[in-house]
């Protein structure tokens, strides 16, 4: 059961200020970054490297392609020198050597295969995308919800809990960070399955929908206590307050009153029905939880200001890449590691985030936790009661509290009852997909396919499935041949 609030869980000044650790409360800790190559890491290795709390820390890099781990090693070991707070830096080879003895991991692992670029551009991806618009359904994102969001979950579930296997053996104790989409589905499948227990999934949409009522009201964002409720990428303000009063009613109406700009139309509208704002600052996630997207005819007729960049999306996708020579293809991933090299020379040590709501802030989390210091955090952790009319097991993103043995959520009470009856579909579809990711199992999958807002006639489901199963076929070993 989390921590209850009589009144109302707050983000507040004195709560989210990022303290600045005393020397007596120093910790150094052994931390590995999972997916080391990801493009997420350049700016969690330089808060780790400014946080004095984890001066002489060790950091492992470990990533499926050794030579990206590498440069992104040499960048962490620049920054550190930089920042002088003699934080050690080391490519390994072997997950072994990466997990053995890490009292943290913070995971960015696509599960989509080796890629010199982001997630999004790979063929896994691609297909993920371009397969279901066969079918008449245009994915804006495709990471947290529809056939794409399944499939990547269904992808990155084994590697996941292989990873989990290895850090049962070497560190059993570990606090798992992870950054990775699907989120709920990743956390919740590392959670069911495997013996790690201290599960956290990181992310910053609550944090810019507080950075959005700031600015509308015109105040500092820790000046706000407010309240949520939902899964990753969906959420609603559930209480918002300003100096100790109910400041709901003035938010409603200078949103209602003021233009509203590209990626908030549709959250705009749903708002005004729902009587309660959508947290999620930008419209392409919060699209995946309702129907619109199978609803267009072509990405033309995509709603809510959304047609043209579908139109250029769909366009820059093509399944049916020119194939290369082992020589071109040596050249093509020459010239991509250069062009990486040269992206994270650019880079120097990060600006200090100023609270907790103004990004994600990995390293004072973990300075948190190491030092057993008490901050209020947002997080991705298992409901336990704190919302009492969704599912007890269910991933939801809240506030929490820290301390020395992770994340403890703080209650939010219950879940209006549109908000509830989206939640819990969307939850159930989750609870279908880490099933299904886990034993291989295609009719789970179809399942989730049919329980999903975009889905389509369980015969056209069927076929969509098998081509989406098909395309991944080398990254999905949990699946029998098909």
């Amino acid at each position: 059961m989390g921590v209850s609030r009589a009144k109302t869980s707050s983000v507040s000044a004195s709560a989210s200020k990022t303290p600045r650790e005393p020397e007596f409360r120093s910790a150094s800790k052994k931390i590995v970054c999972l997916g080391a190559g990801s493009y997420y890491f350049p700016r969690a290795l330089g808060d780790i490297a400014i946080t004095e709390s984890l001066a002489g820390s060790e950091v492992t890099l470990y990533d499926i392609d050794f030579e990206k781990a590498q440069l992104m090693a040499k960048l962490g070991k620049r920054l550190a020198k930089e920042a002088g707070t003699r934080v050690k830096m080391r490519a390994c080879k072997s997950l072994a050597e990466a997990v053995d003895g890490a009292d943290f991991a913070i995971s960015s692992i696509g599960g989509s295969g080796p890629s010199l670029g982001g997630v999004y551009g790979t063929a896994a991806h691609s297909a993920d995308v371009l397969i279901p618009a066969k079918y008449g359904i245009y994915q804006l994102v495709g990471d947290t919800g529809g056939p794409a969001g399944m499939m990547m979950g269904l992808r990155s579930i084994p590697i996941y809990l292989s990873i989990c296997k290895e850090m049962e053996k070497r560190c059993p104790e570990v606090v798992v960070l992870n950054h990775s989409n699907p989120m709920a589905i990743l956390c919740r499948a590392m959670l069911k399955y495997s013996g790690i227990r201290k599960v956290i999934g990181i992310c910053h949409g609550v944090q810019g929908g507080i950075m959005q009522l700031a600015k509308l009201l015109e105040v500092e964002p820790e000046a706000l206590e407010v309240t949520w409720i939902g899964t990753n990428h969906y959420y609603w303000f559930t209480r918002i307050r300003l100096a100790g009063r109910d400041v709901y009613p003035e938010v409603m109406a200078k949103a209602q009153a003021r233009k509203h700009p590209h990626g908030e139309v549709m959250s705009a509208k749903l708002s005004e029905i729902y009587g309660y704002r959508l947290v999620y600052q930008e419209d392409g996630h919060e699209l995946e939880f309702y129907p619109f997207l199978a609803q267009a005819k072509d990405p033309a007729s995509l709603p809510y200001g959304y047609a043209e960049k579908a139109v250029a999306r769909y366009q820059n996708l093509d399944l049916k890449a020119p194939h290369l020579t082992a020589k071109e293809q040596a050249q093509q991933r020459k010239q991509g590691l250069k062009e990486f090299a040269d992206r994270l020379s650019q880079r120097g040590l990060p600006t200090p985030e100023p609270s907790i709501i103004r990004g994600e802030g990995i390293a004072s989390l973990i300075a948190a936790i190491a030092t057993g210091t008490r901050q209020v955090r947002i997080l991705n952790l298992p409901n336990h009661g704190l919302v009492p009319n969704l599912p007890d097991y269910a991933v939801l993103e809240v506030e929490a509290v820290t301390d020395s043995q992770g994340a403890r959520g703080i209650q939010a009470g219950e879940a209006p009852l549109s908000l509830m009856g989206l939640l819990q579909k969307r939850i159930a579809w989750q609870e279908l997909v880490v099933e299904a990711g886990v034993k291989g199992d295609r009719n789970l999958a179809l399942q989730a396919l049919l329980m999903d807002e975009m889905a389509i006639r369980p015969e056209l489901s069927e076929q969509m499935l098998d081509e989406l199963l098909a395309a991944s076929r080398a990254l999905l070993p949990q699946f029998p041949p098909f």
